[in-house]
């Protein structure tokens, strides 16, 4: 069972039927009134406006004519073009707009059961992390008969227009959905968790092997019920809806509707000399203006395919506006690409989506603030709310999406716009279990962009280890909500750091309270024990303080290993040393390969090092082969590290 349903005004959506079907007459929401103030926040619409319902528009009105995808949609001249491009990618999948608009048959006019009908509709969105309920009256706003925001070419279909106004209302008025992005819209109706990608920056008409991985992602997402967009850049207004030689529209949003790796038989192999076609099917929401280069529809490719060729192939258009592209000229033609993946179901009971909700606050004790401004405010950036997640792999693709709580429905409010915000990526010790206070030996794995937008995101591949991610605003002391997720194949296992140092407890007052905390960075251990010259070595180190370890990933086959491998211990007194062990994994029986022991005092220079390993038995065994480097920081400041 999924969480439970928020209600948007708490309006519960039968009650409210029931009742007018009772009453006999039409519902008319008290909560969004058909006036001006539910278009704009301070001015007033140019021309007369007169909200009407749908049967005063058209004869024959219906929710969805047909198939949901099968018609274009228009903006309108009051509309934003972001929403005609999430309505076109929120039909590509039913999956999410059959949630968007739920038991949208039973919502449908029936004019056989015209007294049943009560002009009320019912739409969910995914709200700051919830699935928000948002009931409304079926009153629509035109001039002149004609709508003021968007509407289809099936002049008696209104699915996106009442979508449109329920989404307004949840926002608080139409002019709260100016400034929105397609991809802030998409999520919205669909909670999927979206990454934007640089088409340029990654390259992919250069690098072939980076091409086929974007292909991979995108066929991976597209069928786990994802949903794709991409657009050219417009480097100003005036090259906006301008053609490109290829009869592309600059500024403008396509969707993606089928994405295939296609085997040719033996005769199309002759025909296109290759043994593979890697194709995007793409779809124009204004259903204009569609590609023309190779595999468009009067293409020297597409006349070698006969009819069915195209069926065996797969290669069909389910309407006006769709064509084909190959991979190759997909990537050269686009400048963005938005990936918004299908986060709502775990994949074998495997959770692949975290996400917390948090706050930045202001206190009088500094301890316990939690808004320190931006990277470039060292005194006071690491007071922000800071969580850890854990990457049990190398390799792994890892989103992370910071959502700021949108401001804009509280303009009538005179509150602000939104704020600029971003994230930074630290990586940690294996063992870390407590805030960072210091960056000493910290590596940044990573920054958001900062802008005040919305949302930010940040898309790497990690390595494996434990990674500390700081949410920031960019000034201190202000206070405001956030949602943080985290996307990734492998379970990452996110949790917030909310202590500053162990706790004291009955436990350890007996056992004797730490009073050193002590940080260890082991950079590389080199020239270790070879017995033979065919021998393989993969080393890897073991870290220990007391009963507490920490094992490091072994690296194959070399006497020159870099580790780069973090710990931290809190610690009762300095007679406790910390063991630096290296060990050579083996089949059966992993090898001993020699070790240093530490005192690691507070008063110890705090630079690199490298010391010889030896044998067990403290700092004065007999030396081996080898020697490690690394740098240690101890303090008895617990709340230093």
């Amino acid at each position: 069972m999924g969480p439970p349903l928020k209600l948007f005004k708490n309006q519960k959506y039968q009650e409210l039927k029931q009742e007018c079907i009772k009453d006999g007459r039409l519902f008319c929401d008290p909560t969004f009134l058909p006036e001006n103030d539910s278009l704009f926040y301070n001015r007033l619409l140019p021309g007369k406006v007169v909200w009407k319902r749908p049967q005063d528009i058209c004869d024959d009105p219906h929710l969805i004519v047909g198939n949901i995808s099968n018609h274009q949609l228009i903006q309108g001249r009051l509309g934003h073009k972001p929403m005609v491009s999430a309505f076109s990618c929120l039909a590509v999948q039913e999956s999410h707009w059959t949630k968007t608009i739920p038991n949208h048959k039973e919502q449908e006019w029936d004019p056989r059961k015209l007294d049943k009908y009560a002009g009320i509709f019912r739409f969910r969105f995914w709200h700051f992390g919830e699935w928000t309920e948002v009931v409304i009256d079926d009153l629509l706003p035109t001039i002149n008969g004609d709508l003021v925001f968007s509407f289809s070419t099936s002049m008696n279909e209104f699915w996106n227009a009442l979508l449109e106004k329920a989404y307004a209302k949840l926002l608080g008025c139409y002019e709260a959905l100016d400034g929105l992005t397609t991809t802030d819209i998409i999520v919205d109706f669909t909670g999927t968790l979206a990454e934007t990608i640089d088409m340029q920056k990654g390259r992919y008409t250069e690098l072939v092997e980076e091409k086929y991985k974007l292909f991979g992602e995108l066929y991976k997402t597209f069928t786990k019920g994802g949903l794709i967009c991409c657009s050219i850049e417009s480097p100003n207004q005036e090259e906006q809806e301008v053609e490109t030689d290829w009869g592309l529209l600059k500024g403008h949003t396509y969707t993606l509707t089928d994405i295939r790796k296609i085997r040719l038989g033996e005769r199309l192999l002759e025909v296109f000399s290759t043994e593979k076609l890697y194709m995007v099917r793409l779809r124009n929401p204004l259903g204009r203006q569609e590609w023309s280069g190779p595999w468009s529809e009067i293409s020297e490719e597409w006349q070698q395919l006969t009819v069915v060729d195209r069926k065996n192939l797969g290669l069909v258009m389910s309407d006006d506006g769709e064509f084909w592209m190959s991979l190759e000229d997909f990537c050269r033609n686009f400048h963005e690409l938005n990936v918004c993946r299908n986060v709502s179901n775990p994949i074998f009971g495997r959770k692949e989506l975290e996400s917390v909700v948090g706050c930045w606050t202001v206190d009088d004790d500094p301890l316990m603030n939690r808004s320190g401004g931006c990277y470039n405010n060292r005194d006071t950036f690491l007071q922000n709310p800071q969580y850890i997640f854990t990457v049990p792999e190398d390799g792994h693709k890892v989103i992370m999406s910071l959502q700021q709580k949108d401001l804009r429905t509280y303009r009538r409010m005179g509150r602000p716009d939104n704020y600029i915000i971003g994230f930074e990526l630290f990586k940690v010790e294996m063992n870390r279990r407590f805030r960072l206070h210091h960056l000493y030996i910290q590596e940044r794995a990573g920054t958001s962009t900062y802008i005040d937008t919305r949302t930010v995101f940040l898309s790497k591949y990690l390595k494996k280890g434990n990674y500390v991610l700081v949410p920031t605003m960019f000034q201190h002391g202000r206070t405001s909500e956030f949602l943080l997720r985290i996307f990734s194949e492998v379970p990452v296992q996110l949790r917030e750091l909310t202590l500053d140092m162990p706790k004291m407890s009955c436990w350890n007052l007996a056992r004797g309270y730490p009073k050193v905390v002590t940080q260890i960075t082991v950079h590389s251990a080199e020239g270790l024990e070879k017995k033979y010259a065919n021998e393989t070595v993969n080393p890897y180190l073991v870290i220990k303080c007391g009963k507490e370890e920490v094992r490091s990933p072994i690296q194959k086959n070399t006497v020159h290993a870099i580790f780069d491998t973090q710990a931290i211990f809190y610690r009762r007194t300095t007679d406790i040393p910390i063991i630096v062990q290296v060990w050579n994994s083996r089949k059966f029986c992993d090898q001993f390969l020699g070790q240093v022991t530490l005192d690691a005092d507070p008063s110890d220079c705090r630079d690199l090092k490298s010391l010889y390993l030896r044998k067990k038995g403290g700092p004065t065994a007999k030396v081996k082969q080898g020697h490690i480097s690394f740098k240690v920081i101890s303090s008895d400041d617990l709340t230093e590290l």
